[in-house]
């Protein structure tokens, strides 16, 4: 399995997080490029919130694409 891609950036609500995952959602349809397979908002130790994600493997992109 791949290792996570953390976005930059924490946030003080999980609500923040949340738009930020659907900010990177957007993003990547708008540019046509493959979705992540796997988008978490995960906690920090002191509270705050965070998005990560991982990318699908280059045989599936390929297959989305054509």
């Amino acid at each position: 399995m791949q290792n996570w891609v953390y976005f930059a950036g924490l946030y003080g609500s999980k609500f923040e997080a949340y738009c930020a995952v659907m900010w990177i959602e957007a993003d990547e349809r708008i540019r046509g490029c493959a979705l992540p397979m796997e988008v978490q908002v995960y906690q920090t130790r002191r509270g705050k919130y965070g998005v990560r994600f991982r990318q699908a493997p280059e045989s599936a992109v390929r297959q989305v694409h054509g």
